[in-house]
């Protein structure tokens, strides 16, 4: 399950220009509009990271006008998103400690996901049947989740002045296609999908014929990339069919991902496409701020793109994270 919610310190508190009531406090790289002195620096606080879905709890009753969603997905609750205040970013919740008994004695940085029964706000993958499950993601199938670089901001000084690379974040859903033991399968994020040609995540297998390919590669191997096109997300990208842009290739025989050039290669031969490349360079020495400001920017379609994936060129899953494009966050609908 993902971290979802912490207990975090204040790092600053800044004033909000205009207001009286309301001030930012500044946690991990995110920062969040609060009441005037509730907090102040070096404080402690629960942090709700954007697409938590609270439950219902009566302290949480005042998002009720502004954040109360219910639906056959997720149920009934409050759903944490980016907004603007007084022309000011508020990326997540950060309330009091003190609400919150029975989180007493818990120290910096614990995960309290589960223990406040916070839930992953659930957008509904396809428009479209993706397929019939018939099992949860095989064990040893990697999951393709990337952390968003505000709740670790360690990973830049880990990544400083190494060899990177930042591709685009494509607007789709992760699709998996496993050759293991002489075994094709395919997998939605979480779950196993039964071989059916009409499948939406079967369609990889069957545009790029890699059944028949994957056979003849002759290793044991796992593609990741993300699926894109018409009844997928908002289609941003504008696509007239489905297309599959890989982002991880993992080498089951030796338990590595491949390094960016080999992983190219490879897909080259297999005649797949790979995410787009937006920069690659020597010695990476990017800011937070300057990241954000990078990942603005549209899709050739026009559209607001979802942002870049920044990377380790050699070790893409030692140091792997996302950076989402506030435009389109702040654009983003139930």
């Amino acid at each position: 399950m993902r971290s979802l919610v912490t207990i975090q310190k204040v790092r600053e508190i800044c004033p909000l220009p205009d207001s009286d009531h309301l001030e930012i406090a500044h946690v991990m790289g995110w920062q969040c509009v609060v009441k005037k002195g509730e907090f102040k620096d070096s404080d402690f606080g629960v942090y709700y990271e954007v697409d938590s879905f609270l439950p219902i709890d009566e302290r949480y009753e005042f998002l009720r006008v502004s954040s109360y969603r219910k639906n056959a997905d997720n149920g009934e609750g409050f759903r944490i998103r980016t907004i603007k205040i007084r022309g000011q970013l508020s990326q997540g919740l950060l309330l009091p400690l003190g609400k919150f008994p029975e989180l007493e004695g818990l120290s910096e940085g614990t995960d309290v996901t589960e223990k406040l029964n916070i839930k992953k706000w659930f957008i509904p993958e396809t428009a479209t049947a993706g397929g019939t499950i018939i099992g949860e993601r095989p064990h040893g199938i990697p999951a393709s989740d990337e952390i968003r670089i505000q709740s670790a901001l360690e990973l830049l000084e880990e990544l400083k002045g190494k060899p990177y690379y930042i591709t685009t974040k494509m607007d789709g859903t992760s699709g998996i296609v496993y050759h293991i033991d002489g075994k094709t399968g395919c997998c939605s994020r979480n779950k196993e999908i039964k071989d059916e040609k009409e499948s939406l995540y079967w369609t990889p297998v069957y545009k790029y014929g890699l059944k028949e390919k994957l056979i003849k590669l002759g290793k044991n191997i796992v593609l990741t990339g993300e699926i894109c096109g018409p009844g997928i997300q908002k289609n941003r990208l504008r696509l007239a069919a489905i297309e599959w842009y890989i982002f991880d290739v993992k080498d089951c025989d030796t338990g590595r991902y491949l390094p960016y050039d080999e992983a190219v290669k490879l897909c080259a031969e297999l005649e797949i496409p790979v995410v787009p490349l937006e920069e690659r360079g020597e010695q990476f020495d990017y800011s937070l701020d300057t990241l954000l400001e990078k990942a603005r920017g549209k899709y050739p379609s026009g559209l607001d793109k979802e942002g870049i994936v920044v990377r380790d060129i050699q070790s893409p899953k030692a140091v792997s994270f996302k950076v989402l494009n506030n435009d389109a966050l702040l654009k983003e609908k139930d």
